[in-house]
This record gives structure tokens, sequence and C-alpha cells, in this order.
């Protein structure tokens, strides 16, 4: 049985398929019937939309009946902008469920797993879990902490350089290198830069691949002392800033400053864009933004694209400021590296 509960709950998280529902979680389920056969598969799109359990439950229809139900999250018992699919399951005769992991979410929080459970259903837990978690980290980060999971993304030099002297950057690293980056800002709920990065590139923070359809994620800016220009790119459609002061700006505005007032409180923007709904954020620059949100402890991950190419000279590194010993050094978790074209991709997670 152990055999079959994780094949079965590997075929849950392939039918959870490239859908990025959020806020709502990424889900994935398969219905198996008392003979063994898999009769129904479901992966939840978006909210508003059925949750993967329902779509897998109506497609396996009677064949669900005294069979069992694979689900990469704990099923829902509460009513949302859908029914409660804890209420579905019951109603479709399930025997069985098994689930990867308890959903982190207070409104969810092990009552699914209860409410299956009073009405004799049983319920088994953990298989997979890991790589349930895996299908959509920021979503569990998110309902953890109230903000949204934060991956720093540069593209340096061989020798550590993001952007010349005079403020350049284009293009550091290869095509293959930034449709990688492309695919992800596919990927993020919102994209986000400093104010020296919005004077400078007057940057888009759009996916531009070829054939792309999908969402664009919610360009964010992060102002400074420095007055912003109202021509930017990203407020030719909805934008975020977040600023110490008010600012007359084409975009919304949202005044958190920190306890001098003269720079945004990050920690407080960052549970903002959480209640907001955005569960993944994409940092991609500056120096300024990139160093307080580091030395904050407020980096999850990141994600760096070496370039095939030496600067020969100091010009900006990835943070400002000074290492002023090398105790200062933080160590880092380095979870993947992999090669883009002539560059160098690598994935590494924060140790603060």
């Amino acid at each position: 049985m152990e055999h079959v509960d994780s094949a079965m709950m590997a075929a849950a998280i392939a039918a959870a398929g490239d859908h990025f529902p959020h806020p709502n979680p990424r889900v994935g389920a398969v219905v198996v019937s008392p003979d063994g056969e898999v009769a129904g598969r479901g992966g939840h799109r978006g909210p508003g939309t059925p949750h993967a359990e329902v779509l897998a439950l109506a497609e396996a229809g009677m064949s669900a009946h005294g069979g069992t139900l694979y689900v990469t999250l704990e099923p829902c018992a509460h009513h949302g902008r859908t029914p409660p699919c804890a209420d579905a399951i019951v109603a479709a005769g399930i025997a069985r469920v098994v689930a990867a992991v308890e959903d982190p979410d207070v409104q969810v929080a092990g009552r699914g797993f209860s409410a299956l459970r009073a009405v004799g259903i049983e319920v088994v837990t953990g298989v997979g879990s890991e790589d349930a978690r895996n299908l959509d980290p920021g979503y569990f980060h998110q309902r953890s902490t109230g903000r949204p999971l934060v991956t720093l993304k540069a593209a340096v030099t061989l020798d550590g350089q993001v952007a010349a002297a005079d403020g350049t950057s284009r293009w550091i690293t290869s095509p293959e290198a930034r449709r990688d980056g492309h695919h992800l800002r596919a990927a993020a709920d919102a994209i986000m830069v400093g104010a020296g990065t919005l004077l400078a590139d007057d940057p888009e923070l759009t996916v531009r691949l070829d054939g792309y359809a999908g969402k664009q994620p919610l360009p964010v800016a992060v102002a400074g002392a420095r007055p912003l220009p109202r021509q930017r790119r990203i407020f030719e459609r909805t934008a975020l800033v977040f600023s110490p002061g008010a600012l007359e700006l084409p975009a919304e505005v949202v005044v958190a400053p920190d306890p001098d007032g003269t720079k945004v409180d990050l920690a407080t923007m960052l549970e903002t864009l959480g209640r907001r709904g955005v569960i993944d954020l994409l940092v991609e620059g500056g120096p300024a933004l990139a160093a307080a949100l580091w030395h904050q402890g407020l980096v999850d991950r990141g994600i760096f694209y070496i370039a095939a190419a030496l600067a020969g000279g100091a010009g900006r590194g990835v943070f400002d400021g000074v290492l002023a010993t090398i105790s200062d050094l933080h160590q880092v978790v380095i979870t993947g590296v992999q090669r883009v074209g002539p560059d160098v991709r690598i994935d590494f997670k924060g140790v603060h």
C-alpha cells in the first residue's frame, strides 16, 4: 500500500499541472476507484474555479464511491468562493483520503481532516509531503509568515558586478539567461525594483516570452528620498509604489515609513503585499534595495546569473555597502547550479 500511495501522490502532484492559481494554492488530486484504477484527475486553476478535488471527483463520477482520493493539500472545510471540498468528498462516497500536507491557512489548518474523520473516512497524511511543498513553496511561506516568498534575482559578471560605474547594465548576461529570467517573472505574482533602478533603467517588469499569454506580474517600486518621474513604463499599467511619504504618481501609492521616516519599512511592505495576495515576489534590484532586504533577513532565496564576462574593475555589486570584516559574511545553501547558454545560474537559500 505504501508504494501505491507514493505513486498515486506523484500522479496527484503531476495533476496540478502548470497552473499558478495564487493567491490560492497550487493543488492536484487523483481519484482511484475501489478496483485500483485511476478514475479522475484535477488541478486547481484559480480563485473562483473548482478545486482540484472537485474536478477529480466529477471526472470519476460513480467510480469514486468506495475509492481513494489522493490530494497534495488538505481539503478545505469552509465556504469561500466555492463550497467546501470536504462536503464533496463525503457526498461522493470516498472511503479513504491520502493528503500530502496539512493546509497552513488558518481557515483550514486541520479542520478539513477533522471533518472527514468525523464521518468515518480514513485519512492518511504525510505521503509525498516534501514534493507537495515544493509544488508551491510560496504559498506555504506566505500562509505561515504573512509575507510573500522573496526571491532576489541578479545578473552579475564573473567578478561580481551588476552594473558599470555609470549605472549601465544592459546586457550583462546572454539571451538564454534573460529568457530564463522571464520564466521566473512568469512564475511571480509581483516584481519589485528600487527607485534607482526605476530611474536608471525605466524597466517594463513584464513577461516577454514568445507566445506567452499568461498573467503579467504586478509591478512594484520602492521609493526613497529622490522624487520619481511620472513618465515611467510601469505606470502605463496597474503599478504599486511604496513610499516613506505621500507622492503624486499615476499609480497606487502606499505610505509605509520606517521609524525615522526617510525610508520604507520593508517588513511592513512585505506584510502588505502578503495581505493583498502576493505569494511569490521577485526582486530585481537595485543594490540599495537588495542590501536592505538582505540585511534585514527578508530574502528567502536567490537566483544569480553569472555571466561569461569579466568587468575587470569596480562598478556596482549586487549589494550596496561595504564588507567591513570577513566575519560579516552570511552563509547560504546552494540548491542548484546549471548552465544557461554560456552563463551559469546559481540558486541558493539564505541562512540568517
